[in-house]
């Protein structure tokens, strides 16, 4: 059987070519299987977003009875199907304090983030500031693979086979306390990275800048945990100068961080929203764009009868991903997994205090928010960045306990129903993994 056919998503096809996948199989909680029957505690959550873990009956049912009733029908033109609305209704109330008033519906979080993008252009266009196209990103951000986002993503490996990219597009640095782009080695945070965003906005004119753009928490970029005010500080840099705010949800949103969304989590009302990932926890692909009252009020007031926004995707409002989503929400709220992803989280986030306290030659640094935690192995001056970070997880995948690698970051994101003896196992895998690859 071929295993380059089916060309994957960041995936070494020569590594496929010499080794084959690991097929998965089935999964039921918060553990996968292999096609052999071998058991792995899936401590990623698949790829940060199976929140309400494998299995959920209630999510598989409302996926058949919508597919057996409605499976698609387009909603461009003013069509629309009940489970979509219903669905919109439903976030926008769990949003309500986030001040979102509308949201649109898409296929996943590259394509949440591109609609954002382009909301926040032709925005200012229709406030009569058309030279405020400028977008600001900042280094180590992920946001999609699209060409708008992946214009304002920052992970250089990601962009440069790429490029040119989209125009008017600033990088600004990240809030990355280990590693300051200001004052390397400091243990003082000086708030360098915030100062340099209003820098960079006073330079490039504040009447060409659209949106600053930021995950909450930047998890493909090695899970960078910002300074708790952090956010907060930059959106009033943003309000001051008159740029929109734009928070990427797609990995903090629905109980990651124990709060609906990452920036609720910070304090932090933005302007426009971008979620995905644990909107369904992967059980249907679905992504949204949640705006503000003021943001619709412009599209609204600049109407001719011709569509405001003249974007679309062919599977917007799909109303099987709409049911999915909505089953989904239903267990998160049932269930109370936020709470539970507050309660395991400060489980989690003794652990790995504990891990980087007992293995100071293997750890450099170790911390959490919510269930979203990171371990950084030391550099040991031998093996090129993220050779050392692939090898572990290689080894714990081997024991049986999947996690994901950001360079030499070891992220992990589980389901939010994982109880605390399983993230025991967790981090006691990683503990002798750890020893193993780097004795001391």
């Amino acid at each position: 059987m071929s295993t380059t056919n089916r060309w994957g998503p960041y995936t070494s096809m020569r590594a496929m070519q010499e080794h084959g996948p690991l097929v998965i199989d089935h999964a039921e909680g918060v553990y996968v299987f292999d096609e052999d029957g071998r058991r792995y505690l899936d401590a990623h959550a698949a790829l940060w977003l199976v929140n309400v873990g494998y299995g959920r009956r209630e999510i598989i049912e409302a996926i058949a009875r919508q597919a057996e009733k409605l499976s698609w029908f387009s909603s461009f033109g003013g069509f629309a199907n009940r489970p979509s609305i219903e669905l919109a209704e439903r976030l926008i109330s769990l949003l309500k304090s986030d001040g979102m008033a509308s949201v649109f519906l898409s296929n996943d979080g590259s394509e949440a983030m591109e609609t954002a993008l382009k909301i926040s252009r032709q925005y200012w266009k229709m406030r009569g500031m058309a030279a405020k196209t400028k977008l600001i990103g900042r280094q180590h951000a992920y946001h999609g693979v699209t060409a708008g986002a992946l214009s304002v993503a920052g992970i250089t490996a990601n962009r440069r086979l790429f490029e040119p990219l989209v125009g008017d597009v600033r990088h600004a640095p990240a809030p990355y306390r280990n590693h300051c782009s200001y004052h390397p080695g400091s243990a003082v945070c000086t708030y360098a990275c915030v100062h340099e965003v209003e820098r960079m906005i006073q330079f490039e004119d504040p009447g060409t800048v659209a949106a600053f753009v930021a995950e909450p928490i930047q998890a493909a970029g090695g899970v960078i945990i910002p300074p708790p005010d952090y956010l907060a500080q930059i959106r009033e840099i943003c309000s001051r100068y008159d740029v929109l705010l734009i928070t990427d949800e797609v990995v903090t949103g629905f109980g990651r961080l124990g709060e609906w969304t990452g920036a609720r989590h910070y304090g932090v009302q933005p302007d426009i929203m971008t979620f995905a990932k644990g909107i369904t926890s992967g059980y249907q692909p679905l992504g949204a764009t949640a705006v503000s009252q003021h943001i619709l009020d412009a599209y609204i007031q600049a109407s001719t009868g011709e569509p405001e926004l003249r974007h679309g995707n062919t599977y917007s409002g799909h109303p099987v991903a709409a049911a999915a989503a909505l089953a989904n929400i239903a267990i998160i709220e049932r269930e109370n997994l936020l709470d539970r992803a507050r309660g395991a989280g400060d489980h989690l986030a003794q652990l790995l205090h504990q891990i980087a306290q007992s293995l100071p030659d293997q750890v450099a640094d170790a911390g959490s928010e919510g269930l979203l935690g990171r371990v950084e192995l030391q550099e040991d001056g031998q093996q090129p960045p993220g050779a050392l970070g692939n090898l572990v997880a290689a080894k714990m995948r081997e024991a049986g306990v999947i996690v994901r690698p950001a360079g030499d970051v070891i992220t992990l994101s589980p389901p939010l129903i994982i109880t605390d003896g399983q993230l025991d196992t967790v981090i006691e895998t990683l503990h002798d993994v750890l020893l193993e690859v780097m004795p001391v």
